[in-house]
């Protein structure tokens, strides 16, 4: 299989929800007015705590500068698993749970932290450019390794990246954080650029305006209903992902959808903030996904990580994750 390094300089950030009145003219033209960006990476994604935002150097120019924006320190690259060559936002999708022994488990082992943001389309797996070096070292061996310059993608070979590492020792999976899984099911879907001025008013109240994490469907003892919406638009592709009950708002025939219509449940990580160095999070969960064969996406965001497993898995999963947990 090919690993693809996107040419993307990226910026994680965090918008506390007072905050996203100052941000949204910024937002609102980086995911409705592209064309009038040379933004190509645009990822905003919204929970009960913030607004956690993916965007490249370009599209970072969008946002006002404000006390209420956190930005992780790092300037971060994706990465892009893809099978049998190809666009890597057109390849069939791997899965994070596809690639958990091969890419998320190593990267762990050596110490590597790992920001995580799956879509409709494929997973993209962000790495801090200052490791990029061992990134590779440590990936030579299972991928053939291709960078994207100038929009055309070039083996990886020749960049300059040495060989010369020493071997660090295998470190032990950090015990697992605590787990809680919402109420609500899930749709992760898309919908065609040319249909995206039609939904745009709904789109935008359901980004900006929307109040609350108690929606329709929620019932007053519903407490653990959260809000949980994610917009990207990465190299003209679209990816949502959202709650049934909101996914009900739109026309029909606008989204797209699986042959089975298939519904999603979360499994949210964390108890308290996770910040940006602990290493092996998205493994210790991947992992064992992985070994029962149960697909799944993944998104972190700037507080907590998220992932979605089919509704009817969603029992098993807790099981084996919580016995992971418990054998640590």
């Amino acid at each position: 299989m090919e690993l693809h390094i996107l040419e993307h300089s990226l910026k994680v950030a965090s918008i506390e929800k007072e905050g996203i009145e100052i941000c949204t003219h910024g937002l609102i033209k980086l995911a409705f007015l592209a064309s009038k960006t040379r933004c190509k990476f645009f990822s905003l994604t919204e929970t009960p705590e913030d607004y956690t935002i993916i965007v490249d150097e370009e599209g970072f120019k969008e946002l006002p500068q404000s006390n209420l924006i956190s930005v992780a320190d790092s300037t971060w690259l994706a990465l892009n698993v893809v099978s049998g060559g190809g666009n890597a936002s057109s390849s069939q999708p791997i899965g994070v749970t596809k690639i958990a022994k091969s890419v998320i488990a190593p990267l762990a082992d050596h110490n590597i932290s790992v920001f995580m943001l799956s879509t409709y389309q494929t997973d993209f797996i962000l790495v801090r450019e200052r490791d990029l070096p061992m990134v590779m070292h440590t990936l030579s061996s299972e991928f053939t390794l291709f960078r994207v310059v100038n929009g055309e993608t070039v083996a990886a070979h020749n960049l300059g990246i040495s060989n010369g590492f020493v071997k660090p020792k295998l470190v032990p999976r950090p015990i697992i954080h605590p787990l809680s899984s919402p109420s609500n099911m899930f749709c992760v879907t898309s919908l065609d650029p040319d249909t995206l001025p039609s939904v745009a008013t709904l789109l935008m109240d359901v980004m900006f305006y929307s109040v609350g994490s108690k929606e329709v469907g929620a019932t007053s003892e519903d407490s653990s209903h959260i809000r949980f919406f994610s917009f990207s638009l990465i190299e003209g592709y679209i990816s949502l992902v959202m709650d049934e009950q909101t996914a009900q708002r739109f026309p029909n025939n606008v989204l797209f959808t699986s042959a089975s219509g298939e519904l999603w449940k979360m499994v949210r990580i964390g108890g308290q903030p996770l910040g940006f160095d602990e290493c092996g999070i998205v493994a210790q969960i991947s992992e064992p996904l992985a070994t029962a064969d149960i697909p799944a996406y993944y998104i972190s965001t700037f507080k907590f990580d998220h992932a979605l497993v089919p509704e009817e898995n969603i029992q098993s999963v807790i099981r084996a994750l919580r016995t992971e947990s418990t054998a640590q």
